[in-house]
């Protein structure tokens, strides 16, 4: 045991020299998080802020103003264009100018003063659903709370009581209670990153050592092929376990993402969820004949993990058949640990089922993979 750990270690000796006579791969693999969390950050939101509207204004009453008002002191819109037409308003949809438009009839304010039924038209692009479903809701919202207002100062003119609804609904938001996307998103990039990272260094490495013809002289030494398996990735595992960090700091640091979990709890199961993109990096680098054919091949179980580990899409939403797929990707199970453990703080009994399915998953891949590692050795 203590000869084959002395011949693993002057592997992996050999393999993070070989890493810094490269600095342009480390500098990939440790830049690689930070800008694609900065960019995805930002980018990858489900948030409705500032959507840009057109208003057409046909009443000009002071009802017609206070209306608007509410719309603009919400966030959720921002009154970018008045027009005077409906084929004016149509142009400004048209070309993307504008996401929704609220039309306001003629006769609108005498309606309100006196007492008298309203309407309003609030017209949604729906060429978005996600946008549109969403700016459906908050233009429902802010419709309804200016109709209690209007409500309740014709109480109060009247000289009449207000009463208090027969039911009110107090929501409390646990965990996230401002509602930030950012939440949800980070920590899923940062299994994505890793999910990505990880298979793609491995496999690169080994096809690099075929590739370059030294493959042959690393066979004829008494490296056993488990040895040479383990020297070759236990530096990257270092790389991977580096960006793991890197990509919690920027998420705490600057998203202001909460760890609610212990920093010990995280790594294990960052670690655990490493054996699967090792194996798929290894079973890549048997396959492949030169790095172009390793990277298609990785890129080959990382593009479905993003629409079927719940990244993107809601599994719930998809057609069964979709979600039983999803089941035999290993990123869906720890992007619900990971969102667990840091926005969450859910003890790891919690987890037990997605713990064992990572286990799992990273045995059987790591297992098949060096199997047929092996047989291309031989």
């Amino acid at each position: 045991m203590l000869a084959s750990w002395y011949r693993i270690r002057a592997l992996m000796r050999k393999e993070f020299l070989q890493i810094l006579r490269d600095p342009n791969t480390l500098a990939l693999a440790l830049l690689i998080p930070v800008v694609e969390l900065f960019l995805l950050g930002y980018a990858a939101t489900n948030d409705v802020r500032n959507v840009p509207i057109a208003v057409w204004d046909q009443d000009r009453g002071p009802a017609a103003r206070a209306l608007l008002d509410a719309y603009r002191a919400s966030d959720y819109f921002r009154l970018a264009y008045a027009v005077e037409s409906e084929a004016e308003l149509q142009a400004l949809i048209d070309a993307g100018e504008v996401r929704a438009a609220l039309v306001i009839p003629p006769g609108y304010t005498d309606r309100i003063r006196t007492n008298g039924t309203a309407q309003v038209a609030f017209i949604i692009d729906g060429s978005d659903p996600s946008v549109a479903t969403r700016a459906l809701s908050a233009a429902q919202l802010i419709g309804q709370a200016h109709a209690t207002r209007l409500q309740t100062q014709r109480l109060q003119r009247a000289g009449l009581p207000v009463g208090e609804p027969p039911l009110e609904v107090r929501p409390r938001v646990w965990f996230n209670p401002d509602l930030k996307d950012t939440y949800f998103m980070v920590p899923g990039l940062i299994g994505l990153i890793l999910y990505a990272l990880t298979p793609m260094l491995t496999a690169a490495s080994i096809v690099r050592e075929r590739e370059r013809g030294t493959i042959e002289q690393l066979i004829v030494t008494p490296l056993r092929p488990w040895e040479l398996v383990v020297g070759k990735i236990a530096p990257y595992i270092v790389i991977a376990f580096a960006d793991t960090i890197e990509s919690l700091l920027i998420g705490v640091l600057w998203f202001k993402i909460p760890i609610r979990s212990p920093l010990t709890t995280i790594l294990a199961l960052a670690g655990l969820f490493l054996l699967s993109g090792l194996g798929i990096g290894l079973w890549a680098s048997a396959q492949a004949k030169n790095q172009q054919e390793a990277t298609l091949l990785v890129y080959m179980s990382f593009l479905p993990a993003i629409f079927l580990s719940g990244y993107i899409f809601p599994l719930e939403a998809m057609p069964k058949f979709l979600q039983w797929v999803s089941y035999f990707v290993p990123l869906r199970y720890f992007l619900i640990i990971i969102r667990a453990l840091l926005v969450k703080g859910a003890p790891v009994s919690a987890l037990r089922p997605e713990i064992a399915a990572l286990a799992f998953f990273g045995v059987a891949l790591l297992t098949l993979a060096a199997l047929r590692f092996r047989k291309r050795l031989d």
